[in-house]
């Protein structure tokens, strides 16, 4: 029935071609795979080709152009390029794409706001702690001795607030996201998708017919997005350049959970130090450990319970803040509002000039956990985040401190303790409860973003694989990853010991801090000018302002280095080398499966029986190639005194999408004559996706997926005859051709009534299809074929998997020797093979091994 759609396509394709012919204007319509997309109305036409989006899709457009198309000159040339052979799986993803929407729902505004309550227990904690230490850490490297010391502290503070994770994160970051998804990791998958920059070269077109990929790229900026996609994929020291960007920033985001934690409960206990005596560091660095370490148990139970459990805490925490901020304007002076005026930061840097520029340190830690309301993204949504920020988080903070200003601008003295100093008598032990509640709440915002950017970065191939629990039915984003979990709680722990002090922390923390905005300037500046084509004016006001605030900030706790900044850029380069080192020995390995691939002249010398017997069963051939016969299975044919009767290759992939709707998971394809029977299955995975599918009912949905794909396959091969006795001249229709893998050169228009008109088509197949395809499954060939594979079903499934050892070569260099022989070695020997990330009985599995040499 797909393949008589398509025929009807390229009817009304040619006939519309005719028509148009003597008319004037555009003579193809956008895709109903929606490829490309105009923002204009539904009336708006334009020419449609995959090499707009990537420079390996082939070029879907009939030939010839009107004359009168004015504008598209080099852009045009661009465009439509030499016609590219068209695989197979891409055919098949278009129609499967077309046949079946990606819609997403629309959270409710209930939902919405229960979602935006949660933040505050998840997102929020971190931020909403910070008036716990930011001007007891500025005021200690700038004594005061006048009201502008205060007021313009207090300006600079409510200037950053209002610049970074308003202005910024809220009404722009925050809309970079990744069909929901956010983070260093999905701001890349985004690129990648865009402009094929990933190192890893197993990019088929085919990916691009999945629905989500939402491929829209309007016409206005049209020619300078091509120019930066060119070069972006035509430099390998730029995809280079975008990775090591990538990652630096998604370590410093877990350098951000190791030092969070520790931060923000030592600064919430360190209030016992004046209450009780006795309490000295000893018992603060004890007491802070023993809390720490509850923190990080209760991780297992997910960010949903945890979040239900802290929400109300902090809810009640920011009220607190603002509060008690409001009570202390009032009490003590009022006319500290007149910081807004951004004057008194002239003035507070031209009375202290050094000692200002070294206090902007302490000024950066009042956005601390900013990233996380973009890195936390994934568990919540984007109107949820922006929602508890602009209502509570902003205002409760503005109050909290213009109030701890209002105080010191009386007590000028109170520094050390500012925070509890400012509180009232009456009610300091009910808010050190919450304040410690609340700093042990502010630890989860960050240790949520470490697991969704570990996450992310395992699916797009850049973290060595870990076991992944999914701690929530609902939102596939909440996770739990134990190893990353228990190494984040271990170094907390000593970061708590040997520095014992929240100031040298606080040095440390500011580096790791802005190290994260930079990244996320510079990548959502690249979306902006290859994804969005911005304006190049707004594009560029983007990094110059808060890039240029950012770069202030960090000059600032640069200074610092040597008091405790070495410490996250220490962090940073460990989880740096880690993913690096994985993702080019990834590369590296993928590189010589791609060589080492068996000829198909060689497997048509084996014969259909290739060369050993071939018992009952099917084999699945696990392996990460998307083209071409693995090595893998010539060592088995070597190894094994049989194989089994049909063999299929099974190609887990991970595409730069967060999630790939079922029904577009799976693609087939024949390889090599039919009486081998062998196929290629390409499961393709987004990095949302989970994969928890028991190996039966795996086993039964590949079953029924092939029978599809064989039925399918002779009701084409059937049409194909039937129309070949017709003079469609007009028509270049593609030959399956058993030996051949690549399919001929054909252009198809793509029709937007496609999926419109698919229900009206299918109910009118009976009266318009040949007869010899109405029989297409009373084909003898494929009963027999059929009968085949339910009879190997029957006998069972086999695992064939590979246990690849990967080394240098001799001639290689010292260096490469190193990372490949040793640390890319030890990285694959200690995290998850393939036998553990499937759930299949041992007795299942056969492995067999393999070196590849690189």
């Amino acid at each position: 029935m797909v393949v008589y759609n398509i025929v009807l396509l390229l009817i009304q394709g040619v006939k519309a071609a005719r028509k148009q012919m003597d008319g004037d204007g555009d003579w193809i319509e956008e895709s109903s795979v929606r490829l490309l997309g105009s923002s204009g109305g539904g009336e708006s036409r334009r020419w449609v080709d995959g090499s707009e989006v990537d420079s390996e899709s082939p070029p879907w457009s009939l030939a010839g152009d009107g004359e009168g198309r004015e504008g598209y000159g080099t852009v045009r040339r661009r465009l439509i390029k030499k016609p590219r052979r068209v695989d197979s799986f891409d055919v098949e993803a278009m129609e499967i794409a077309g046949a079946h929407g990606h819609h997403h729902k629309d959270d409710s505004l209930w939902r919405t706001l229960a979602l935006a309550f949660q933040t505050l227990g998840v997102v929020y904690g971190d931020m909403g702690t910070s008036p716990l230490y930011v001007f007891s850490d500025v005021f200690s490297k700038v004594p005061i001795t006048s009201d502008v010391d205060v007021l313009g502290t207090l300006s600079l503070v409510i200037y950053t607030i209002a610049l970074i994770p308003l202005a910024k994160y809220v009404f722009v970051v925050l809309k970079a996201n990744d069909s929901g998804e956010g983070g260093t990791f999905a701001l890349y998958s985004l690129i990648c998708r865009y402009a094929n920059v990933n190192l890893l070269p197993n990019r088929q077109p085919a990916d691009e017919r999945i629905s989500s990929f939402k491929l829209k790229l309007p016409t206005p900026e049209l020619e300078r997005a091509l120019t930066i996609k060119e070069a972006l994929e035509r430099k390998a020291f730029l995809k280079k350049f975008l990775l090591l960007l990538v990652l630096m920033g998604t370590s410093m985001i877990i350098g951000d959970g190791i030092l969070t934690p520790a931060i923000s409960v030592m600064s919430a206990v360190s209030g016992l130090q004046g209450r009780i005596p006795g309490f000295g560091t000893d018992a603060l660095v004890v007491t802070s450990i023993i809390i720490l370490v509850g923190l990080f148990s209760i991780q297992r139970f997910g960010t949903s319970k945890v979040g239900l459990t802290f929400a109300p805490a902090l809810a009640l925490w920011f009220f607190s803040l603002g509060a008690i901020g409001l009570y202390n304007m009032l009490k003590y002076d009022v006319t500290v509002i007149k910081a807004v005026n951004p004057a008194y930061i002239y003035l507070f840097f031209k009375k202290n000039s050094s000692e200002a520029w070294s206090a902007l340190g302490g000024c950066v830690l009042c956005i601390t956990g900013a990233e996380a309301m973009f890195a936390d993204l994934g568990h919540f949504s984007v109107p949820s985040i922006q929602i508890a920020f602009t209502a509570v988080v902003f205002p409760c903070l503005l109050l909290a401190y213009m109030g701890q200003a209002a105080y010191l601008m009386k007590n000028p003295h109170d520094t050390s303790r500012i925070f509890y100093d400012s509180v009232p008598e009456s009610l300091f032990w009910p808010v050190f409860v919450i304040a410690t509640v609340a700093a042990i709440i502010a630890s989860q915002a960050m240790i949520s973003a470490s697991f969704s950017c570990v996450k992310q970065a395992m699916s797009l191939g850049c973290f060595p694989r870990l076991k992944i629990i999914h701690t929530s039915r609902k939102l596939m984003g909440q996770i739990y990853i134990p190893v990353i979990n228990y190494f984040l709680m271990v170094m907390c722990i000593i970061v708590v010991a040997v520095f014992r002090s929240t100031t040298e922390i606080a040095n440390a923390y500011g580096i790791a801090e802005v190290g994260v905005m930079i990244v996320s300037t510079a990548l959502v500046t690249l979306v902006m000018l290859l994804i969005w084509q911005t304006n190049l004016f707004v594009a560029l006001c983007f990094p110059l302002v808060f890039g240029t605030i950012e770069l202030i900030y960090l000059s600032a706790v640069l200074s610092k280095l040597l008091e405790g900044g070495w410490l996250p850029l220490a962090f940073a380069s460990f989880f740096l080398c880690v993913m690096y080192t994985w993702n080019y020995g990834s590369v590296l390995k993928y590189q010589s499966e791609v060589q080492g691939k068996i000829s198909m002249d060689f497997m048509l010398d084996l014969g259909s029986s290739l060369g050993t017997v071939r018992t009952p069963g099917i084999g699945l051939v696990y392996n990460e190639l998307v083209q071409g016969i693995p090595s893998v299975l010539g060592q088995f044919l070597l190894d094994l005194p049989a194989i089994h009767s049909t063999i299929i290759f099974v190609c887990i992939k991970n595409v730069p999408v967060p999630v790939v709707p079922q029904e577009e998971r799976f693609l087939f394809r024949r390889v090599c004559p039919k009486d081998y029977h062998m196929f290629r299955c390409i499961a393709r995975y987004g990095y949302k996706d989970i994969r928890k599918e028991d190996h039966r009912a795996f086993e039964q949905l590949l079953l029924e997926s092939l029978e599809k794909f064989l039925r399918k396959e002779a009701q084409e091969v059937a049409l194909e005859s039937s129309i070949g006795e017709q003079d469609l001249d007009s028509i270049s229709m593609w030959s399956r051709d058993d030996e051949v893998q690549d399919l001929d050169e054909t252009r198809v228009p793509l029709m937007r009534e496609a999926a419109q008109t698919s229900t009206s088509r299918e109910s009118n197949a009976g009266e318009d299809l040949p007869a010899s395809v109405m029989c297409a499954d009373e084909d003898p060939s494929l009963e027999y074929e059929l009968a085949a594979l339910r009879e190997a079903s029957e006998s069972g499934f086999t695992y064939l998997l590979a246990h690849g050892d990967v080394r240098a070569r001799k001639k290689s260099v010292f260096l490469k020797k190193l990372v490949v022989n040793y640390f890319y070695a030890f990285l694959r020997n200690n995290c998850r093979g393939g036998v553990a990330t499937m759930k299949v009985p041992h007795m299942n599995i056969l492995q067999v091994g393999m070196t590849y040499m690189v």
